[in-house]
């Protein structure tokens, strides 16, 4: 009887881990019919990438991005969206490589039954000038489709467009607004549109990024991307005759290499500090001492005040010269602030890894930045909600001559994990805030 009794036991809890198991199964089930949906916009996604790398939209070529714009537009009329096509205002934050005219931006507005605001982000520039195109033409090739702008940001506009068209097929509108804002200033540090990231980011409960979800080797959103700032130093010398009277004049390039030499230790990797001098130019013909030079360096931070402290370090340097002759000056932008990781970002992104569970996806989150900056860090300076970047497709080679690509086996999970993700954040589902 005893070992009856074991055996009934035995079984019992056997069962009691089998229905635990079956429990556990089902919650990892994808969500129907938004997995078959992301299944079948796969093609349409890449067709609009084929149709936007086509469009060579560089950040000064106004009329390439004017062209676009009026596509994406459309696409977004046509998914039930009230778009404007809005011009940067009078802010711009001007720096050295900000081009006359900047353009525009695409806004789009769908409203809801809900109350969850939800952002969209995305850009339509690349660093590509006008021509670059017929030798990045779009192709697939196996796993991989290329193009020029394809993994930066193409990919993250068709994304967007095709995880709203699975929702319209859905009918589902239990948001309060989601907004969709695609500029064409990102690669030149977002002048002109930074303004409105920044007010759009405090007016809405989560904001989703779609810049590139990882590498071939990675599967990844991101939490953390690096502030970028630019330091420009600039020597005033006097010309003299290089063979008959140098000592007349004061030469405007020793003093910059003095200047840079003294310069070249303010990176502490340590800390995610990096200051690389990196462009400079002196002088005017060989046989003239120089009356001007000019030294540029690129600077990444993981903090605001690491830009602060490397600007006043950087302006006390420059009293120490080595010609007292010679006229100093520095010039210092703030390009982007850095993204830091909050805890509602940590909640909201562990909520994405369980989304992406239910497809059998593994889904990383990196919580530090790797060097590179993006326009999710404005939208993070006037909120304490959730700020997620990286929901674009897995990719390799952006701003390279011949080598951007996208995996199209990554299209149908980011697709399904996007719409999950607004799905779920309309209805409540998600946490916004750490611990909820």
């Amino acid at each position: 009887m005893k070992a009856v009794r074991l055996l009934k036991a035995f079984r019992g809890t056997m069962t009691c881990v089998f229905l635990a198991m079956l429990a556990v199964s089902a919650g990892a089930q994808p969500v129907e019919p938004v997995y078959s949906l992301a299944k079948k916009e796969q093609a349409a996604a890449l067709q609009t990438m084929k149709e936007l790398v086509e469009i060579e939209s560089g950040s000064a070529d106004i009329e390439g991005l004017d062209r676009i714009a009026g596509v994406i537009a459309g696409k977004l009329k046509q998914l039930g969206a009230k778009v404007e096509l809005v011009e940067p205002g009078p802010e711009v934050y001007k720096m050295f490589d900000t081009p006359e005219k900047i353009g525009k931006m695409v806004r789009a507005t769908f409203t809801g039954t809900g109350t969850k605001k939800i952002l969209l982000l995305a850009h339509m520039d690349t660093v590509y000038p006008r021509g670059m195109l017929a030798g990045q033409p779009f192709k697939v090739e196996g796993d991989r489709a290329s193009g020029l702008g394809i993994a930066d940001d193409k990919q993250g506009i068709a994304v967007i467009l095709h995880t709203l068209a699975i929702l319209r097929a859905l009918n589902f509108r239990e948001y309060g607004t989601l907004t969709v804002l695609i500029n064409g200033d990102e690669e030149i540090s977002s002048p002109g549109s930074r303004f409105l990231i920044t007010r759009l980011g405090g007016e809405h409960d989560a904001v989703l990024s779609f810049e590139g979800g990882g590498s071939p080797q990675v599967d990844q959103i991101r939490l953390a991307t690096s502030g970028i700032g630019a330091a420009t130093i600039t020597v005033r010398g006097r010309a003299s005759h290089a063979g008959a009277a140098p000592e007349r004049g004061v030469n405007a390039l020793y003093e910059m290499a003095h200047q840079v030499l003294q310069a070249r230790d303010l990176s502490n990797p340590k800390v995610g500090t990096h200051l690389n001098w990196t462009l400079a130019k002196a002088g005017i013909v060989r046989n003239m001492i120089p009356p001007g030079a000019q030294a540029q360096a690129d600077i990444r931070v993981d903090l605001v005040a690491d830009l602060d402290g490397i600007e006043q370090t950087l302006r006390e340097r420059i009293k120490n010269k080595l010609l007292p002759e010679s006229e100093v000056t520095l010039d210092f932008e703030r390009r982007r602030p850095p993204l830091q990781a909050t805890d509602a970002s940590r909640a909201l992104a562990a909520h994405g890894s369980r989304i992406y569970g239910e497809i059998g996806q593994k889904l990383a989150v990196r919580d530090r930045p790797t060097g590179g900056g993006t326009d999710a860090a404005f939208a993070a300076l006037s909120t304490t909600a959730p700020v997620v970047e990286g929901f674009g497709l897995r990719g390799f080679g952006s701003h390279t001559t011949n080598a951007e690509y996208i995996l199209i086996e990554s299209i149908e999970p980011r697709l399904y994990l996007a719409a999950r993700m607004i799905m779920d954040i309309a209805q409540g589902k998600a946490p916004l805030a750490a611990g909820r």
